[in-house]
């Protein structure tokens, strides 16, 4: 093969592993938020082992084990710097909506103008 027609097969190689890699990354936010639900931690070093001594398993070559899993280890972390902001992102959204509802709570049942507290000068008495 020539030197082009090699570097087009990276360049298709290339494309693979990153459709791949994003469908890695959505299976991880699904699990992230199954963690969640589960009240599971996203850093699970357990299944961190589990997962590179699959990957060195099914290693043929020509990359040596130790340098694959440095790569893994690299997906890893970012997957789950994924998983942290996405549920950071989805625990914020939920507060503020929690925080939003708790404030139209407050505001039900009180006629118009009234809310505010704010009392007249010459009465003393709430508006």
């Amino acid at each position: 093969m020539t030197l082009e027609e090699l570097r087009n097969q990276i360049d298709v190689l290339d494309r693979q592993l990153v459709e791949l890699l994003s469908e890695r990354a959505r299976a991880a936010l699904m699990i992230g938020h199954l963690k969640v639900k589960t009240s599971l931690p996203v850093y699970e070093p357990a299944r961190e082992k589990i997962i590179y001594a699959n990957v060195r398993a099914a290693n043929k070559g020509p990359l040596p084990d130790i340098e694959l899993t440095h790569i893994y280890e690299r997906i890893i972390d970012v997957m789950r710097a994924l998983q942290r902001n996405e549920l950071a992102s989805e625990r914020n959204a939920l507060a503020q909506a929690a925080e939003t509802q708790a404030t139209e709570t407050e505001r039900v049942g009180q006629p118009s103008g009234q809310g505010t507290g704010a009392k007249t000068p010459e009465t003393g008495k709430k508006q």
